[in-house]
């Protein structure tokens, strides 16, 4: 349960921070959800949250 709780808080902020990740290519990866809803842009990073967790992992691992 913890888990899912912190990937919901990692998609959370990092929905926040997509147009500045976006410079990096976070947010366009293949796995990333893009739409458009109303003229809003709708963007669910799932990729890149695997992708910032697993990075975030490894890095906890060898500390």
């Amino acid at each position: 349960m913890r888990w899912i709780l912190v990937i919901l808080v990692c998609i959370m902020v990092l929905m926040t921070c997509v147009p500045w990740l976006s410079r990096f290519g976070l947010g366009r990866l293949p796995g990333d959800i893009n739409f458009r809803v109303f003229g809003r842009r709708i963007s669910i990073p799932l990729a890149s949250t695997l992708l910032i967790f697993l990075l975030f992992f490894l890095i906890g691992k060898f500390l």
